[in-house]
């Protein structure tokens, strides 16, 4: 499998190689492509992996340093065991150590879904820390919590299910974790951006010792923090600016046909941006967007950084 540690993912057009970093308590493993010109650090979401990363890590380590990481508490990453070891706080702690390991004063933070969510928490938090920002599919916490409707709650039903204990890790794995290949297979808005190898792959990263229950530690740990439109203390802890704005270059890219995300609660997403803001809408694309509208998304990314 493309995550076996200290092994080399060969494409045409370069090589991912695999390594460890020790940062804020915790052992993180990541997929590096390319060693030159900026650092370029990819944060997945749920549920998985470095992997998501492949058609960017080889598109972009031909003129960047492109880190792609298994977040906390999956794959061959650390898994702490309490459910506060996922706030967001913490995990922004995970970025900024990373940036730290490679001797870098600030890097490109690119997340999608949760990494999406971290990403904003770390430009809002460590702007200096920050060079460029782009997330995909998920707005930041405050636009998500002023666009928040029924209809969104209603599609975010699995965020209040993931509360429960022991159940969600149950049904995710249950039959050789069907739900999860369905889910890849059918929610897809282009058919097929998925293959069998690919699944496969997210099945073995789930089968890691307590992947699937740290997984589901992150909805346990920051769902309170998005849906409260009062202070919480989840809140105070990463939203510290004075009016919480992003003051970094932003990139917002989102696949219009997302199945967890309503368009209407990425609305304004500029609003909450205080600095150079582009936004790309891929008509055709569902929620991973990264992996199914890889060409645009590449070119995308590639542009941004490119951008004075």
């Amino acid at each position: 499998m493309a995550s076996a540690k200290d092994t080399q993912t060969k494409s045409s057009e370069a090589v991912i190689t695999h390594n460890y970093a020790q940062v804020n308590g915790i052992r993180l493993h990541y997929a590096e492509s390319g060693s030159d010109g900026d650092l370029v650090i990819l944060l997945h979401g749920f549920p998985e992996f470095w992997y998501s990363w492949r058609h960017q890590l080889t598109a972009l380590g031909k003129n960047y340093h492109v880190v792609a990481l298994d977040m906390r508490g999956y794959n061959l990453s650390d898994k702490p065991s309490r459910v506060e070891d996922y706030g967001v706080a913490v995990l922004v702690e995970d970025v900024v150590g990373i940036i730290d390991h490679f001797g870098a004063d600030k890097a490109v933070i690119v997340g999608h879904d949760w990494g999406a969510g971290v990403a904003w928490a770390v430009a809002q938090k460590f702007p200096e820390r920050v060079s460029k920002l782009a997330a995909l599919q998920v707005p930041p916490a405050a636009a998500w919590r002023a666009n928040l409707t029924l209809r969104q709650l209603l599609r975010s039903w699995y965020m209040f299910f993931f509360q429960l204990p022991r159940i969600p890790e149950w049904a995710i794995s249950r039959k050789n974790f069907s739900g999860l290949e369905r889910t890849l297979k059918e929610s897809v808005a282009r058919k097929g951006s998925f293959s069998d190898a690919d699944i496969e792959n997210y099945k073995e990263a789930m089968r890691q010792p307590g992947a699937v229950t740290s997984a589901v530690n992150y909805y346990r740990a920051n769902t309170r923090r998005l849906i409260s439109k009062g202070r919480t203390p989840e809140r105070d802890k990463s939203e510290t600016r004075k009016d919480g704005r992003i003051r970094v270059p932003t990139l917002f890219i989102f696949g219009e046909q997302d199945f967890a995300i309503l368009p209407a609660t990425v609305r304004g997403v500029e609003k909450f941006v205080d600095a150079p803001y582009r936004e790309v809408r891929i008509a055709d694309s569902g929620h991973w967007v990264q992996n199914e509208a890889a060409d645009e998304v590449n070119a995308a990314l590639l542009a941004f950084l490119a951008s004075p």
